[in-house]
């Protein structure tokens, strides 16, 4: 019982942390977004690959999630717990991947960088998507220092691998304050500070690699923060022998 709530604590400062995560990307974008307590929703079309909601607690309320969103064809919600049935309102299961905890990387050697300028985020953003995106990753979010873009670059100066590193929780709390619509605000405090990654790559594939150098910058750039994520698949295998372990399952809906 005692492993049960540790791990559901575990997922649900994930769940938050990437929340916070998604809504600094909708607001670098103009959208602002609302926080309850059991979710966070955004009413207007949220930019691709990024959900229209992220439950926050297994007791989310279907009916009053697709409420506080656009559900036509195309809206997405991230169901943090795995808990909801959207069938009902037209979604379909698009994945199912775990929320994923390992203790705070120790120091260690990282040739990884943060990237600070609004070229190198261009650079990344192309890096990331093999040439397919543009814009996604608005210059905007190079001035939160709650988020942060981490690159790897071979010797000509070329991105090759990278990731967002993503602080929430403890004290602090997150960086959407002022954006909120509900009872707990924009912010985390009160919940586990946690540093999230996502969007981790490698132009090699080598995700082995980009883990440890991921995590070595993690250890200089936020230092003593356990770290979350989510993953699925191989990306998941890869993430287990990075020292993570999966706290809690998640899945994405999507309306069809």
């Amino acid at each position: 019982m005692t492993m049960d709530i540790k791990q559901d604590v575990r997922a649900r400062a994930a769940a938050r942390n990437n929340a916070e995560w998604c809504e600094a990307l909708c607001r670098a974008h103009g959208i602002t977004g609302v926080w309850t307590p059991h979710a966070w929703t955004s009413a207007q079309r949220t930019p691709p690959l990024y959900p229209d909601a992220v439950t926050l607690h297994p007791d989310a309320a279907p009916r009053e999630l697709v409420a506080g969103i656009d559900a036509s064809p195309g809206a997405s919600v991230k169901d943090s717990f795995a808990t909801l049935d959207l069938t009902a309102d037209g979604f379909e299961v698009l994945f199912d991947a775990r929320w994923i905890h390992r203790p705070a990387p120790e120091p260690g050697g990282s040739g990884w960088e943060v990237v600070r300028t609004e070229g190198g985020l261009a650079q990344w953003e192309r890096a990331w998507s093999d040439g397919d995106s543009s814009g996604l990753f608005p210059a905007a979010l190079l001035a939160d220092d709650a988020h942060t873009f981490l690159a790897a670059k071979d010797a000509s100066g070329r991105t090759v691998a990278g990731a967002v590193a993503s602080t929430s929780g403890g004290t602090s709390g997150g960086t959407s304050g002022g954006t909120s619509g509900g009872a707990s605000g924009g912010t985390s405090e009160g919940t586990e500070a946690v540093v999230g990654v996502s969007n981790l790559f490698a132009a090699d594939g080598d995700l082995d690699a980009a883990w440890a150098g991921c995590l070595g910058a993690l250890a200089r750039h936020r230092p003593g923060l356990d770290v979350v994520g989510y993953e699925s698949g191989d990306d998941l295998a890869a993430a287990v022998r990075a020292g993570f372990t999966p706290v809690g399952g998640l899945r994405v809906w999507l309306r069809h």
